[in-house]
């Protein structure tokens, strides 16, 4: 697309939606917000401006035609999950730049390596094993699992401006997608998981609890699981076939850089003490980001690093910006009304259909709903309570449409490069370009509907929730 065009693309977009009569059930500011956010999500697809730039002009818009105040603007920079991700990006940044990433990846390879796709096994049997255990898929996805991803690539030559189809593409795209699958596994495998369970309890007075959750996920989310590395090998096929020649190089390298220095085992204290607060975190109450933070201010006072070093580290500044704001405009769809309309509207729409197709229907608008947020949890919490409400009189096991919808909740993330923390950090890494995440997202998701509707209703049938 000639660039003159991608730039005003989005501004003909907005004022040709703006010239239009807003639905009279819903108000004007709601309606002006989700032209805004079309125009933001415009701008990112095609790429008319940096992705910061595109969310400070449509935070800037809503401010000037006073469809949010100064201080609502503002507010996505306050959200715990956005400084989770900043933090996350900086651990990674030194990570990296102390060896340690270096030092990890080149045991990972030694290991696990015989193949790239092998390397992506390692992936998700990482996923898996953290997954009930690490209640952040921003914690797990991206600070402790991107790093060390990233870094295989580059050992493996491949880097985002240079070859990164030979592996780096691929393996990104499995460490992504890999976290979304354990996230919707467990009930502690994502932060807001427990908002559904609570949403069940309340609604339709059923405990949905740690075991029913993983009971009801364990058999679609294995297989999900099992056949990942090898369905992205059709989307984005490693280059690389065999790693024979470079695990002896592994091991020469990992001769060549010697003893752990005292960073690196101070670092890997620090990620280690890290890991075992985010997974005792129901003992102690302290939050992820603020065990995150409490690791980077421990590093920085032990001179480990430097401040300087952090503010040389743009990626984590750029995304403090543009996900805040779109953690802004998500959050205003839903304060001026748009989703609560929205979801008045779907239970209209299909109220004359059966039980089990409303179910579906739902389910699947749901899912693709997920293009218009920024955050897996402004997303459950704004739709899960309408949703649910739909259903409080359907005669469907309620077990079925808590699981459906609770999985979902977490599926849904593969569509975007900003639905969650750890997507945004492996596309932040720079191997998928944003038309190609937005494209393999959709293929992903395909994916993710045949197995958790196909085999996941027949292991449901199974165990009597359908």
């Amino acid at each position: 697309m000639n660039k003159n065009i991608k730039t005003i693309t989005p501004f003909v977009i907005g004022i040709f939606l703006s010239t239009l009569n807003s639905p009279k059930s819903l108000d004007e500011s709601a309606f002006y917000m989700f032209i805004i956010f079309i125009c933001v999500i415009t701008s990112i697809l095609i790429r008319s401006f940096p992705m910061a730039v595109s969310v400070l002009s449509g935070l800037s818009i809503a401010i000037l035609f006073k469809v949010i105040s100064l201080k609502e603007a503002l507010g996505g920079y306050g959200n715990s999950s956005t400084w989770l991700v900043t933090i996350a990006f900086l651990l990674s940044g030194i990570i990296i730049d102390s060896g340690l990433g270096k030092r990890i990846s080149l045991l990972c390879i030694n290991f696990f390596g015989k193949t790239v796709i092998g390397i992506g096994y390692a992936i998700c049997i990482a996923e898996l094993i953290l997954g009930p255990l690490v209640p952040s898929v921003t914690a797990r996805g991206g600070g402790i699992l991107a790093p060390i991803v990233k870094s295989i690539s580059k050992t493996l030559g491949s880097y985002p401006e240079k070859y990164p189809e030979i592996s780096g593409r691929y393996l990104h795209l499995v460490g992504a997608h890999a976290n979304m699958i354990t996230g919707a596994m467990f009930l502690t495998g994502m932060a807001a998981n427990p908002l559904v369970s609570e949403a069940a309890k309340d609604i339709f007075n059923i405990e949905f609890d740690w075991l029913t959750w993983a009971y009801g996920s364990i058999v679609p989310g294995i297989i999900s699981l099992f056949l990942l590395p090898i369905f992205i090998k059709y989307l984005s096929k490693p280059e690389i076939k065999e790693t024979k020649q470079i695990r002896n190089e592994v091991k020469e390298q990992l001769k060549s850089i010697g003893k752990w220095s005292k960073n690196e085992i101070i670092i890997s204290f620090v990620l280690i003490s890290m890991l075992i607060l985010w997974i005792s975190k129901p003992i102690h109450g302290f939050g992820t980001t603020t065990v995150a933070l409490f690791g980077l201010v421990i590093l920085l006072l032990s001179k480990t690093v430097s401040w300087d070093q952090m503010t040389k580290n743009y990626k984590a500044w750029d995304s403090l910006i543009w996900l805040g704001g779109l953690i802004t405009l998500a959050t205003s769809l839903k304060n001026t009304g748009f989703i609560e309309w929205f979801a008045n509207n779907i239970q209209y729409l299909v109220q004359d259909f059966s039980p089990i197709l409303i179910l579906i229907i739902v389910g699947i608008i749901y899912f693709y709903s997920m293009y218009f947020f920024s955050m897996l949890t402004a997303h459950i919490a704004a739709f899960i309570g309408a949703i649910f409400l739909i259903f409080s009189n359907s005669t469907l096991n309620p077990f079925l449409i808590v699981g459906t919808i609770g999985y979902f909740s977490n599926l849904c993330g593969c569509l975007t490069n900003y639905s969650s923390g750890p997507i945004i950090i492996y596309f932040g890494n720079g191997y998928v370009t944003a038309p190609s995440w937005f494209k393999f997202g959709f293929i992903i998701s395909i994916y993710h509907l045949i197995i958790w509707i196909g085999i996941g209703s027949i292991w449901w049938k199974l165990i009597g929730w359908l």
